[in-house]
């Protein structure tokens, strides 16, 4: 792949990820349609990029003159994309705005909670003005009839700059540790390691094809047209289906829970569910084998140990853990990831040490940094400069933590809090990253919240009132809702980047990204609601879990807790299995279990996920088996045309549902 990166396509993908950063938003809350962003490998981005990739090899065919955009160019446009597609709206914006104005908003409504936490929560965090907020959830009079201009000079900026710069100073110092922690890892993963990313396979594969002027041919695989019409008319039946009921539908989701008791050994299956997503099977079909295979094993055998649990008469109520600030942390059971997390979080420690200490050896021996090492100096205790990793990240990595800690310690936590809940976060991430990126999930929530595990070791005592209710509010924005994190992005950048002979100018692209995704994001939301109304735009997905998070944190301070000793105990038995399957894996090449299926288990997202992995698998192994890799390289065009097909006609369909009242949906919701 062309290596070169000109200012060009930086400017293409500020430009591009704008429009989606403004647009997302009015699409998702105004528009009620097809979600354009959402999971890691969201809609929007590439379903333009794809048009972009075939636009400019078309214009290359028939001009004879090389492509206007190289393939690591319209990879970097991508990438910036999905930044600002997450940032806008799912990744940080849905539920930011509702949880910062929440006190003031439903202060009069008899809620305990805002009587409890109101007092204990800083002022800066939150508009002071209950003018501002009321009028920013119901609409400025005459707003819809108004045009940009004049619904910007009507927002109160006095009251909401303040407030959004304190934030600001958070938020970008944790998209600053996220850097850090890509660049520190990332050469880690893709070059050490060799780490498979499902996700970004696609694009590459298009950007190869672009460089190498075979994209045209490319497009014409016999194996990539049985999947792109494949999967493009199973849509096309069920989009008429949804808009013509008469005309009949192929079903991609069947109910099997009816088939299983809701008591006894396989009671753990009384809601399964059977998704049939064409993409998500190109997805698990690219990962590897073992690591599809864990996926969808690990998610039946969480599924018997419930009723196993149930049958032995140790099976524990939801109350066991009693209040928590998890999305999804409902059965006992799922309190193993908190253990496996921190255990796997070791792991990848561990395999990158050589990695770290050439790092860290480069701060403490600059001299070192020669051709050869010294006579009678170790491997690792002289590093050559030819390899030698940058020292900044690391340098960085622990400048942003202390900053992070200082944000809370000073905005209210204890100091051993103020440095643990950040360095929970950092595991959170780090490992979150890895699932995704090497596991090629394209949607993924937590199961346990990061302050789970110190509340559940050290109990409330440790955060204390006012910390309890600060970990609440600062944990909802960005390391609670982990559809559109921007971690795994990031470390999907660091794969593209490694690709890209100037690297410093991928960094540039992240960086603005970043930075100017917040502005964009923030000020959208804003435009949206003094327009129409925040209560208007279709937030009670958002408004319920901020409500719910807000809730139990009161509960916590009315009644505080010791450590959970059912926490501690499900933990540590996660983490004795996290150990133990590292070490088969690490130490017996045939054993057939990977890790990561074990940290997805208990998430939600298997629900959907687990039988397009299991299918992705099944085909994935029937292929090799008896055809090997000749085989599978050929027919794994098939799957990406599944692929291919779906984003699509997901795109088609967006576009379609701009012009009517609904929607067909591609993807699950």
């Amino acid at each position: 792949m062309n290596g070169r990166l000109r200012l060009r396509a930086l400017v293409t993908g500020l430009v591009l990820g704008l429009f989606l950063c403004v647009f997302t938003p009015y699409n998702n809350t105004i528009g009620h349609n097809t979600p354009l962003g959402g999971g890691h490998f969201p809609l929007a981005p590439f379903f333009l990029v794809a048009w972009m990739f075939v636009m400019d090899s078309l214009a290359s065919h028939l001009t004879r003159r090389r492509p206007f955009f190289s393939g690591i160019e319209l990879l970097v446009i991508w990438l910036m994309a999905v930044l600002f597609t997450g940032i806008g709206y799912a990744g940080l914006s849905e539920t930011f705005f509702v949880n910062i104005t929440a006190p003031e908003r439903f202060a009069g409504d008899a809620y305990r909670w805002t009587e409890v936490l109101r007092p204990l929560l800083p002022e800066s965090w939150f508009p002071g003005s209950a003018e501002a907020v009321n009028q920013f959830y119901q609409g400025i009079k005459g707003g819809r009839d108004m045009g940009v201009l004049d619904v910007l000079s009507h927002i109160p900026w006095g009251v909401w700059l303040p407030v959004l710069s304190v934030w600001a100073v958070f938020i970008l110092g944790t998209f600053f540790v996220m850097v850090c922690l890509m660049l520190l890892f990332g050469r880690q993963w893709v070059v050490n390691e060799r780490v498979l990313f499902p996700l970004v396979r696609v694009p590459m594969l298009m950007g190869e094809a672009l460089d190498q002027k075979k994209l045209l041919s490319w497009w014409s695989n016999s194996y990539l047209l049985i999947g792109l019409i494949f999967a493009t008319m199973l849509h096309l039946l069920n989009g008429l289906h949804f808009y013509y009921p008469s005309v009949p539908e192929m079903p991609t989701l069947v109910l099997a829970g009816s088939y299983f008791p809701k008591f006894g050994l396989f009671s753990g299956f009384h809601k399964l569910k059977l998704y049939f997503i064409p993409a998500f099977i190109g997805f698990a079909f690219l990962t590897t084998r073992q690591i599809s295979f864990s996926m969808w094993g690990f998610y039946i055998l969480s599924g018997l140990l419930f009723g196993l649990l149930y049958v032995m008469g140790w099976q524990l109520p939801e109350a066991a853990l009693g209040t928590t600030l998890g999305p999804d942390l409902a059965r006992p059971e799922g309190a193993q990831t908190i253990g496996s997390y921190i255990i796997f979080f070791l792991f990848l420690v561990w395999l990158a040490r050589h990695h770290l200490k050439a790092t860290v050896l480069g701060i403490l021996k600059p001299s070192c940094a020669t051709d050869q090492p010294p006579s009678g100096v170790g491997r690792f205790d002289c590093v050559p400069s030819g390899w030698t990793p940058s020292a900044w990240p690391l340098a960085g990595l622990l400048l942003g933590m202390a900053l992070l800690s200082t944000w809370c310690w000073y905005f209210g936590l204890p100091l051993a809090a103020a440095i643990l809940l950040p360095i929970m976060f950092l595991v959170v991430m780090l490992v979150t990253s890895r699932l995704v990126c090497q596991g090629g999930l394209p949607y993924f929530t937590l199961t346990a919240a990061p302050s789970d595990a110190l509340m559940g070791f050290f109990g409330t005592g440790f955060f204390g009132s006012a910390g309890m209710a600060a970990t609440a509010v600062m944990q909802k924005v960005l390391f609670l809702d982990m559809r559109e994190a921007v971690a795994p992005t990031l470390f999907h950048g660091s794969k593209i980047r490694q690709q890209s002979r100037n690297r410093n100018l991928v960094l540039t692209a992240i960086a603005l990204s970043l930075v100017l995704a917040l502005a964009a994001a923030f000020i959208t939301m804003l435009f949206l609601g003094y327009k129409y109304g925040l209560r208007e735009l279709g937030l009670e997905w958002a408004t319920q879990t901020v409500l719910a998070n807000y809730e139990n944190a009161q509960r916590l301070i009315d009644q505080p807790v010791g450590p959970n000793y059912w926490t501690i105990t499900y933990a540590s038995a996660g983490a004795v299995v996290m150990a133990l399957l590292i070490f088969c894996y690490y130490k017996f090449p045939w054993w057939p279990l990977h890790p990561l299926g074990y940290l997805a288990c208990y998430s939600t997202g298997m629900q959907i996920l687990w039988f397009p992995f299991f299918l992705g698998w099944l085909c994935n192994h029937l292929v090799l088996h008896y055809g090997g890799t000749s085989l599978f390289n050929r027919v794994r065009f098939l799957f990406i045309g599944l692929i291919l097909g779906d984003f699509l006609m997901g795109g088609i369909f967006a576009v379609v549902g701009l012009f009517n009242n609904q929607s067909y949906n591609v993807f699950p919701l």
